[in-house]
């Protein structure tokens, strides 16, 4: 008896096991890599409604209150009609928010100023937008920057080794040892200010060094695979192997840091902004608004909420898609069928074997 109930299981396992199997190479059918990361990625919920959050987050930021492109003097407008430095007359008493709620006794109203107002009549929503806006270019470039320094150091690290790999990962393990909190601060005294460009710049300099440690880890084992050493015999020249054979097999870790990396910058710019060493005003960014209305925080608790509010959703919205991006780009991830599908590719199994017998 109690042999039975230790080798029942095994066949059973042995066929949920192998219909897994038969969806799992159903789904992968006839497509070529590149349309296997994007279906996995797509089916991921959390990828796709960080996604979708986060570009409607853009498109409200970038179409309201207008953007500059390249400099000041071409400022494209937005729908909205009133400016992040503008001041206006206080509409509610204290500044409050006009926007008010459907089970509100005044109903569903947005109102002149939905997100409130300062002391001087300064519109928070177009302070809020225009913080959004110097977030997501910090973010962008702090990732392009980071991803540009580290991929060319953990690349050179790894597939050389000897002697370079040693200066690397010690000037690496260098800047690693002082923290990014006290870097950030020295970096933001010097190129911070009004624009924010020259910041997110100096904070991608500094903020490489776990992406060039995965990448090194990875071109370690991947120089030694066959077709480095088929392309080696072909006559390929160093820089033709890193650039074309082993950094294309590295694409998913560095995708996935470089999304993670951008997370961590927003982070990084709102707490250095919230000390007083990222950006100063005339610019506005979104620890900056917590930290010029920090005294209010009792009184008027809303010039808290919106900021916050945006900082949390851009940084979990990041977070997500990072982690549809490992799922999508990691083999070793598999989705779990549902029930439907597992008994439907059960009864296929079991028809194609009584097909053979017979």
């Amino acid at each position: 008896m109690t042999s039975n109930n230790m080798t029942d299981p095994t066949p059973n396992d042995g066929r949920v096991e192998s219909a897994e199997n038969a969806i799992e190479m159903k789904e992968v059918e006839g497509k070529s890599q590149g349309q296997i990361v994007r279906s996995r990625f797509f089916r991921h919920k959390g990828a796709m409604s960080g996604l979708i959050v986060m570009a409607f987050i853009f498109v409200l930021a970038l179409t309201s209150i207008g953007f500059p492109v390249f400099t000041d003097s071409w400022y494209i407008s937005g729908w909205w009609p009133y400016g992040p430095n503008e001041t206006n007359p206080i509409v509610n008493a204290g500044g409050a928010p006009t926007l008010t709620m459907p089970w509100s006794p005044e109903g569903f109203a947005i109102g002149p100023h939905p997100f409130g107002q300062d002391e001087i009549g300064h519109d928070i929503f177009a302070r809020v937008m225009r913080g959004v806006q110097t977030s997501l270019l910090v973010m962008v470039v702090v990732g392009l920057v980071s991803t540009a320094v580290g991929v060319l150091v953990g690349a050179l690290s790894g597939f050389f080794r000897g002697w370079a790999d040693t200066a690397l990962m010690r000037m690496t393990d260098l800047v690693i040892t002082v923290p990014t909190i006290v870097i950030g601060a020295v970096l933001g005294k010097l190129f911070g200010g009004a624009d924010p460009l020259p910041l997110a710049i100096a904070l991608g300099a500094v903020t490489w060094t776990g992406l060039a440690r995965l990448v090194r880890g990875d071109f370690l084992s991947l120089r030694e695979r066959e077709f480095v050493d088929a392309a080696r015999v072909a006559g390929a020249s160093n820089s033709r192997i890193i650039f074309k054979h082993i950094l294309p097999n590295a694409i998913g870790v560095i995708i996935v840091s470089t999304t993670l990396l951008m997370s961590s910058a927003i982070l990084l710019e709102t707490a250095l902004s919230y000390l007083g060493f990222g950006i100063t005003p005339p610019n506005v960014s979104l620890g900056q608004l917590i930290n010029q209305y920090q005294s209010s925080f009792n009184t008027r608790p809303w010039l808290f909420w919106w900021p916050g509010l945006f900082i949390i959703a851009i940084a979990l919205c990041v977070n997500f898609i990072g982690d549809g991006l490992r799922d999508a780009f990691d083999p070793r991830q598999r989705r779990i069928p549902s029930a439907r599908k597992m008994a439907r590719a059960a009864a296929r199994g079991e028809a194609e074997v009584q097909a053979h017998a017979s």
